[in-house]
Formats: structure tokens, sequence, C-alpha cells
């Protein structure tokens, strides 16, 4: 019998794609199926890529019985649907970040998995590298003294239209849920790291933002307030360029994340830099793996299917909770609604 887990994929885009081949190189699992809403386009992936299975709609693919763990990598407001449909067929599954469009449809993932004792991961592929537990391990054992102050940022200047996935609100389309929600899932990572848990949660929150002609959010900003008085600034953005990277500063010290959502995406040495009180020079702090970030990612799926959830840092049914919850308060804080919120109240 095949030791292997044997994965299908609900979708066809960039995503599904990069997870498939970084799949193709784990020592865990092997890509059997993959699924789109017609069959040419998934004939055209399974070509492209050599999946033996090629159904033409997700439900053929969940009917499957050989196929032992799903990846789900539909478009944001399908996340949720077609993951309690997985859990429902007795699918382990991995979903694409964000886990759902809001705290209530989240809930309701979990909520199967439980039901039908099914593995579940929301997709931070940061989350199951090493270069993010090295960072934790700073956090956790003082090298910068008491945790003070976090800044993170992710976005760049798209030129998307407003018929593309991003600005389509639709789809779930803006900032925050699409990439801000990896800011978010840090310094809530890092501020439980400062106290000993797996995250913490904010006590305040403030937002702005700037919503385009589409309804979604283009740039936006947020402070949080831990326990502790630990803050945090985040940024994202869809059309202006920032800094993608995570400094955190403590009382002793503080630490600069140069590239910390995509580290050694291939496979390689990823850098952190650790700057002492009083000291000019930063002390560089390499980690090195030989697998790629989406190997990782989905060899942790395969090594933690007995327990049902990762461990951290990888992201565990009640920090995907507690991340959606303060993506609901970004959201809300700068008046951006999704049709998977209902009307206002």
């Amino acid at each position: 019998m095949d030791p292997t887990l044997r994965w299908g994929i609900l979708g066809t885009g960039t995503i599904a794609r990069t997870f498939a081949e970084g799949l193709a190189k784990s020592r865990t699992g092997r890509l059997l199926a993959v699924a789109s809403r017609t069959q040419e386009t998934a004939d055209r992936f399974g070509n492209a890529l050599g999946v033996p299975r090629r159904y033409g709609s997700y439900e053929a693919l969940l009917a499957d019985a050989e196929v032992q763990a799903v990846y789900v990598a539909t478009p944001h407001p399908m996340h949720a649907a077609w993951s309690i449909r997985a859990a429902e067929a007795r699918k382990h599954i991995l979903c694409e970040k964000p886990l759902a469009m809001n705290w209530a449809e989240a809930s309701a993932v979990v909520e199967a998995a439980r039901r039908s004792d099914v593995f579940l991961m929301e997709a931070f592929m940061y989350r199951c590298h090493p270069q993010t537990a090295r960072l934790v391990e700073l956090v956790r054992s003082g090298a910068i003294g008491e945790l003070r102050l976090i800044r993170a940022s992710f976005g760049w200047n798209s030129d998307a239209g407003p018929e593309s996935r991003l600005m389509n609100k639709a789809l779930g389309g803006g900032g925050i849920l699409d990439i801000g929600c990896y800011t978010v899932s840090m310094v809530r990572l890092l501020a439980g790291a400062a106290t000993g848990a797996a995250f913490a949660e904010p006590t305040d929150l403030a937002g702005f933002g700037h919503l385009g002609p589409t309804g979604v959010d283009e740039w936006a900003i947020a402070a949080l307030k831990f326990p502790g008085d630990i803050v945090a600034q985040l940024a994202t953005s869809l059309r202006a360029d920032i800094e993608n990277s995570v400094e955190v500063l403590g009382s002793k010290g503080n630490i600069l994340v140069p590239d910390p959502w995509l580290p050694s995406r291939a496979g390689g040495t990823s850098t952190i830099l650790l700057r002492h009180k009083g000291s000019s020079q930063a002390e560089e702090i390499r980690v090195t793996t030989s697998d790629g970030l989406y190997t990782i990612e989905a060899d942790t799926v395969a090594a933690n299917l007995e327990r049902r959830q990762a461990p951290p840092p990888a992201m565990s049914w009640d920090d995907s909770l507690g991340n959606m919850r303060t993506l609901d308060r970004w959201r809300a804080a700068i008046g951006l609604r999704y049709d998977a919120d209902g009307p206002n109240p």
C-alpha cells in the first residue's frame, strides 16, 4: 500500500499550481487529483503538472475515495463552503488563507472538521517554515528583552484592474483579507510568544484605509494593543509599494526579518537580523532548509494528521478563529463589508 498521503486540489489558479509544485518535492505526499469548474481547465492543469486524475467539478473530486487530503485553492468566498464539504467527505483539509470570509464562517469550518474528525489547517505557509519558529524562540527567550512594539507590512503596487480577483468585492478582494491577514497572524504570534503563549488576542484595535471604486480596501493600516502594553503597527497595500518586513522592538534590542512571508521559497537560507541595545552591528541569524516553503507546508500536514491540528507556530483552529476575529475588527474599522457579513446591523 502506498504510504504517502494522496492529495487532491480544488482549484487551478496560481496558488494551486504553486502548491502542486511544492508537493511534487514532498517526502510524504503526492498529488493524485485536481478539480476545476470545467473539465477543460482541469485537464490543462493536469497536463501541465502530470496529475493523474482530473475532474470537471469539485464534487467529483470529493467523491474519489482514494483522495485522502484536499487543498482548497478556490476564490476566498468559496473557502468555507468547500472546506465544510471536504470535511463531510472525510477528507483532511489544508485551506488557503483566509480560512473564510469572516469569523462566523470560520467557526462553521472548524466545527465541521471537529464533527468529522479530520485534520484542518489554514495555509499560512510561512508559519510552517523554520525561520518563523526561530523568530518565536528569540522573542520567547528574551533575546531583545521585554517586547514593546511590532511593525509588520505586506503589500505592493498592483496594476490589477476592476475585474481582477484582488479588486473584485464579490471575490473577497482587498488588501486586508488577502495579505493583511499575514500581518495580523504575525503580530498575534509574537505577542503571544512574549508571554509564552501560542498567540495573543488584541484588546484594542484602530484602523484606517482607503476603499477604492470597486468597494475594496486598496491600502490600510491598523494599530493593535495586546496584554502587557505590547503595541503593533500593521500596513497592507495593493496600490503602493511598501517594505514587506517585520520589526520586533524590545527593551534590550530589536529584530528585523527582511523576508518574513516567503522565506527561502525554493529552499536555501533566510536571515534574521538581531541587534542588541547599544550595538551598531546586527547579528545575522541564518536559517537553512533544503525544502521549499510549500513542500514544508505539505509535510507539516502529513506529520500531524493524527492530532488533527498542527502545533504552533503553524495555525491551530483557535489561532485561525482569533485571526479571523481580528480581521473582522479591522474591516469594520474602515467600513468594509462583504456579502458574507450580511446586511449592516
